[in-house]
């Protein structure tokens, strides 16, 4: 899984320098967000940060590189995540007729996390039990950005994992 993804990586990075580019350039954004993760086996939320970088692959859409980080406890143990993978990235601009400032978007994220669990001393369970996160990460998102200039916008990501609000750098 995590060849597949490296190389789904390599190909988009490569498909940005030869396809033509939308009206709009949506791609070669460096994007900071933190926000809140909640997941069925975590029971609350936790706070996460996240960075990727946007490339345009055709008209309306990119695909960024990410990593995430967020780390919790839960009763013996403590866990951190860090899920790496590809954000794929529809902007609806155009066809909403959006104003040139904001950007309207639906993305999918595929990849796989990095997992490492801690116990407690106390704890006297088996310790190779599997607990808290998957290494299949999926999420699906909806967004917007606005645009302070042409160079600094704020995003607000929704979505079924990790919401986050950040800067873009364009």
């Amino acid at each position: 899984m995590k060849k597949t993804i490296l190389i789904f990586m390599a190909v988009a990075f490569f498909a940005n320098c030869s396809m033509a580019q939308s009206t709009e350039d949506y791609g070669n954004t460096l994007n900071i967000g933190v926000g809140l993760g909640y997941y069925g086996y975590v029971n609350h939320s936790t706070p996460a940060v996240n960075l990727n970088y946007e490339l345009n692959v055709a008209r309306n859409f990119t695909l960024a590189p990410f990593v995430t980080f967020f780390s919790y406890k839960d009763n013996y143990y403590h866990q951190t995540v860090i899920p790496i993978g590809v954000k794929g990235t529809y902007y609806f601009d155009q066809l909403l007729d959006a104003d040139s400032k904001w950007d309207f978007y639906g993305a999918g994220s595929l990849g796989f996390s990095i997992i490492k669990t801690s116990w407690e001393n106390n704890y006297s369970g088996p310790e190779n039990r599997n607990v808290g996160a998957s290494s299949l990460y999926l999420d699906l998102h909806i967004g917007t950005e606005y645009h302070l200039n042409n160079k600094l916008g704020v995003y607000l990501d929704l979505s079924t994992g990790i919401s986050t609000i950040g800067l873009a750098i364009h």
